[in-house]
């Protein structure tokens, strides 16, 4: 008898598992995406995935700023000097076939250092261990490698006293190990496995591949040849309910369906577009087409297997892996796949003399990149013979090498408020508590705020960007309101300010507070039908520069002016006639997370 894995029920029983699974076919799954911080109990983890894997493999750290020579291999520079003929060195990456590399801080990998690993697990025999230590939900492992790591886990609420636990034993993940190329999957499973990740909204067919394996993996080690049920549902908790980005829907009653056909006719039990034509009149009424039995549910052509009864089946296991609050979120539509690089958090990447390192490449040292000496020597020493210099290296065009940096730029929101009209009261006390809210994470989010105010005939800087709150408080304190609406004035004193800070090299973000109906045009006259077309000019303008905007539509009844001002600027369209501040700023850093606005 095999001992079998832990029951599910629990983090960290869903970890232990993850943990042999991955044991099991430490290649075939990839490796696992840990999401925790650094404590025991992420130590303890480790610990049981390392006595579980075989016996002597390779287990390799690999720090957050390796060099491209350390993690690929080649040339040993000092070796090539003392000797004086070009000497190579192993790769981490090549010391570490057959075993697993552990990443240190993967939600900061560079895109370089992520896709060189990426390929090196399309290609090479190992698993790999992304330590992921984000505080923050937009801080993440680049999706090229959560891409192709089976396990998502997550230990963050596993508490440093929770029960450990029994994990398979070596023998048996052993045994496991063994059995697993003879372990098959009926066409059934693969099938139910594909729409699964449909239904779940994976893209990827790494996803449903991934699954399979995991599923393999759990059948050899429960002492099976072939995969269950059981088995698949575990590959979907474990696999695909991780990388759901919708939400599945229950399909409704045949009765509640819209567009069902009408009810049978009592004379002949048969629905009327189902009963046979009547035959023509000089015909022998033996010869009237005669109605086909009909076929159970589980034998229908379009069902092989009992093929939809498995994948409903497969769609529970992953709706009760996905956790309540994603559920919402998947509800509510504001998960839509993977994070992306967010620009309310720490701004845009920029190249540059400052910064973090981001790599080497051949280059002119007299541009704004800095050369690097030690790898312009490393490039120039195995052409020293060629050249023949003698004692004295020789150095190229060719072999100047530079280093590139990425400094983040500075996120400003600036918010473009309506001040006009009898209502403009409460919409200025939400302007101002979305404005000291945001404030208080700047510190965190080393970002500024602006206040562009516009009312009567044109529009003014309340707040230049800044994070001072006292600042922010005293400025729009005594902001009056009443009067027209310039909302192509506020539109472009916006975007100015945009362009700004862009020039600064900062991030901008515009948030524009109206109901979308102006009635002063662009030089300061009445005429609705007027004012409404400079303002969808300067919305276009914003949208061709390409600058992130949300619009807020503050009527009390929304209407189509907010949308086709949203449309015109591609910007997304929030209709909050109650807005408040603690909504507002919710809003805005989710829109700033998500990337770049669009029109919904």
């Amino acid at each position: 008898m095999t001992e079998a894995a832990p029951p599910p029920g629990s983090p960290w029983a869903d970890a232990v598992l993850a943990a042999a699974l991955m044991a099991v076919d430490p290649v075939g799954t990839g490796g696992v995406s840990l999401r925790a911080s650094h404590g025991p109990v992420r130590t303890r983890w480790l610990a049981l995935l390392r006595g579980l894997l075989p016996e002597g493999a390779p287990w390799r750290k690999m720090p957050l700023n390796i060099a491209d020579g350390r993690l690929l291999g080649g040339l040993d520079l000092a070796a090539t000097l003392a000797a004086g003929r070009p000497v190579t060195e192993r790769g981490l990456l090549a010391e570490a076939e057959g075993g697993a590399v552990l990443l240190a801080m993967a939600e900061r990998a560079p895109a370089g250092l992520a896709g060189r690993l990426a390929a090196a697990l399309d290609a090479t025999p190992l698993a790999l261990i992304a330590l992921d230590e984000g505080a923050a939900d937009d801080e993440r492992t680049p999706a090229s490698l959560l891409e192709r790591l089976a396990f998502h886990v997550q230990l963050d609420w596993v508490g440093a006293r929770e029960p450990e636990g029994e994990a398979p034993g070596v023998e048996t993940i052993g045994a496991a190990r063994a059995r697993l190329p003879g372990v098959q999957a009926g066409d059934a499973v693969l099938a139910a496995l594909c729409g699964t990740a449909a239904a779940l909204g994976v893209a990827s067919v790494r996803g449903p591949l991934l699954a399979l394996r995991v599923a393999c993996a759990a059948a050899a080690l429960a002492g099976r040849d072939e995969v269950t049920e059981d088995d698949a549902a575990l590959a979907c908790r474990l696999v695909l309910a991780p990388r759901a980005t919708v939400l599945p829907v229950a399909e409704p009653p045949p009765d509640a369906q819209e567009g069902s056909p009408p009810p049978p006719d009592p004379q002949t039990d048969q629905p009327p577009d189902q009963q046979p034509d009547p035959p023509p009149p000089d015909a022998d009424p033996g010869d009237a087409p005669q109605a086909e039995p009909s076929q159970p549910e589980s034998s229908k052509p379009d069902d092989p297997a009992g093929q939809g009864a498995l994948e409903d089946i497969l769609l529970d296991a992953a709706r009760a892996a996905i956790p309540a609050g994603l559920l919402a979120q998947l509800q509510s539509g504001a998960v839509r796949g993977p994070a992306r690089s967010p620009a309310g958090v720490s701004g845009a990447a920029q190249a540059g003399r400052r910064g973090r390192p981001a790599g080497i490449r051949p280059g002119d040292p007299r541009g704004p990149e800095r050369l690097n000496l030690i790898e312009t020597l490393r490039a120039a020493a195995p052409w020293q013979r060629l050249r023949g210099g003698g004692p004295r290296l020789q150095i190229r065009r060719d072999d100047f090498r530079v280093t590139r940096t990425v400094q983040r730029a500075e996120t400003t929101t600036i918010f473009v408020v309506d001040a006009s009209g009898s209502s403009a009261f409460n919409r200025l006390a939400e302007a101002k508590g979305a404005v000291e809210l945001l404030l208080a994470d700047c510190y965190v989010r080393r970002d500024r705020v602006a206040v562009v105010a516009f009312r009567g005939k044109a529009a003014e800087l309340l707040l230049p960007p800044t994070r001072s709150l006292v600042r922010a408080k005293r400025s729009l304190a005594g902001l009056p309101g009443g009067g027209g609406t310039p909302l192509a004035a506020g539109i472009d004193a916006g975007f100015l300010l945009a362009d700004a800070v862009r020039r600064r090299g900062g991030t901008p973000n515009l948030v524009l507070m109206t109901d979308g109906r102006g009635n002063v045009a662009q030089d300061g006259r009445g005429g609705r039908e007027r004012a409404q077309a400079d303002a969808m000019q300067a919305a276009r303008q914003v949208r061709l520069a390409r600058v992130a905007a949300l619009l807020v539509d503050t009527s009390p009844r929304p209407g189509p002016a907010g949308q086709r001002l949203a449309v015109e600027m591609a910007a997304r369209y929030v209709p909050l006639p109650y807005a408040n501040a603690a909504m507002l700023s919710e809003v805005v850093a989710m829109a700033a997370r998500s990337g770049r606005p669009q029109a919904t």
